[in-house]
This record gives structure tokens, sequence and C-alpha cells, in this order.
């Protein structure tokens, strides 16, 4: 049955580059951007440094023109395709592997403080006079460590990623010393990421997390001002609105996919989200 692919590393790899190492990150310049216009999602994490021209990505249903200069943050979890937009562009990526960033980070949530690579609202950094030669020192200096093998360059590497998203926090002006949120909540969020096509009861959850039903709403509930149902409901929503936007799936394979009953069991409670019908989101203008 289709359904939104993942992309591993390897294969960012083979879209670049001849490259068959077994690193867990891999640094690219390209002057013409293998564009995929049929929504994925990654395993890695990917920071893009867009020099020159401008390309359209789309990143859960909201679409975007970027204008060079800028900086884009992707975390693995964002659905996303590109388009092209200018005939010539050059544009710098770093892609990495969550384990590999945390290897030596005590905070395993370490990576989602930072909601500009989860939020469609913050992927992009557009880029100032002052703040553009920073970036091209930084992205010049991981071009350099990665350019031949050394004992210490993943420490190296690790260390330019952090400044990386030190800086693109500053830009965001968050605060230096900012509280993590629960961590119970970030376990919940990269379960849900996981299982929600297949498992939407709040209990699932709370019962894997040890935890009670009661508690694990509360918790939710005062981290994001949403409930358990409702971002339950809204990961199934968001998917089923990509896979609708793929006119070669029927509503019955969606509604298959997305692991509901039947397709009219699907359909209500779409519809009951929306205000649509699949086939009439699908046909909306």
């Amino acid at each position: 049955m289709s359904k939104i692919s993942t992309y591993s590393l390897e294969h960012h790899k083979s879209l670049f580059t001849n490259i068959n190492d077994q690193k867990d990150y891999f640094y690219v310049q390209i002057e013409d951007h293998p564009y995929i216009d049929i929504p994925y999602r990654a395993e890695s994490y990917a920071i893009e440094f867009l020099k020159k021209g401008s390309i359209v990505m789309q990143t859960r249903l909201d679409k975007i023109v970027i204008e060079a200069p800028a900086i884009l943050a992707l975390g693995p979890n964002v659905i996303r395709s590109f388009t092209k937009n200018s005939e010539e562009i050059l544009m710098d990526i770093i892609f990495f592997k969550p384990d590999f960033f945390l290897e030596n980070q005590a905070n395993i949530f370490f990576l989602s403080q930072y909601d500009f690579f989860e939020n469609s609202d913050l992927h992009v950094f557009p880029l100032e006079k002052n703040t553009k030669p920073k970036f091209e020192q930084l992205f010049s200096l991981i071009q350099e460590t990665l350019s031949a093998d050394h004992f210490h360059q993943a420490s190296i590497l690790r260390s330019y990623l952090y400044i990386l998203i030190f800086e693109l926090d500053s830009i965001k002006q968050n605060l230096p010393n900012k509280e993590i949120q629960n961590p119970l909540f970030e376990k919940f969020k990269e379960l849900l990421v996981k299982d929600f096509i297949k498992h939407r009861s709040p209990s699932y959850y709370a019962d894997n997390l040890n935890v009670t039903r009661k508690y694990l709403s509360e918790v939710i509930k005062n981290n994001s001002g949403k409930t358990t149902r409702e971002w339950i409901d809204e990961m199934v929503i968001l998917e089923a609105k990509v896979l609708l936007q793929n006119k070669s799936l029927t509503i019955s394979q969606i509604s298959d996919t997305l692991h509901f009953s039947n397709q009219s069991v699907f359909g209500k409670f779409f519809k009951n989200y929306t205000g649509f019908s699949p086939l009439d989101y699908r046909n909306h203008p």
C-alpha cells in the first residue's frame, strides 16, 4: 500500500553524489537541486544554506518561496517536497542522523528543544547582511573539515553543528537558558510519530509510556495547550491531507493505509475534523 516515503540518509546521498560510505552525516554543495515534488520524510536532520537563486518548498501543507540568502532547518518528521523556482541556484546542505549528533549529549531531547526543526512556520531563516558572512564561514569550515578524513572529523563536525543550531536559535531570539519541555511530552511525540497510523487510542500511548492516561493528558495539555486526542487526530488528518494530494490513490486505499476499519469510518472522521469529505477536500481548489 502506498504511503508517504521516508528517505534514508543513503538515499539522500544517492540523489546528490556517488558517495557510498557508512557515515551518519553527509555534506554537499549543489548548483542544481534534485527537486522532489512528491511529499516525503527523512531519517536525518538537514540544515541548508541557500546562497543563490530561489526554490519552492512545501512542508506539511504550507508552500513557501525561499529566496537566497537563507537557511532552512528540517527535522526528520517534517513532510516536505521541493519544486523549481529559478534556473540557477547555489546551496550547501549538511545532513546528519540524530544518533550521530546526540552521541556525547547527556540530554537526549536536545534537538527537540528547537522548534524550528519541526514547526512549518519557523523552518526558514532569511539572512541579513550582518548574519550572512557568519554562516558562510561556518559552512566553509564544515566543507573543509569533511573534505578529508581524519581522526577527529566527527567530533569537529558536531561542534560546528552545535554552533549552527545556537546561531539559528539566537536569530529567533530564544532565551539561551530556556527551560526544556517535560521529558514525558518529548517521549510522547517520538512515540506518536512512529505509531500514530496504527494506534489512535490515548490509552495506547499512556500504557507504552508507563503512566496513567490522566497524567499523560495533563502533561501534554500543560506543555502544548492541546489534548492527547487532539495531537493524535491532527497527525492522522495531516497524513490524510498529504495522501489525498496523490490522485493515483483511491479514497479506499488511503483509508486502508491509515488503518481505518472501512472507507465510511474514515470519511466521517475526516469530515468531522475538516468539514469536507475526503473527495470534496481532494477536489477543493
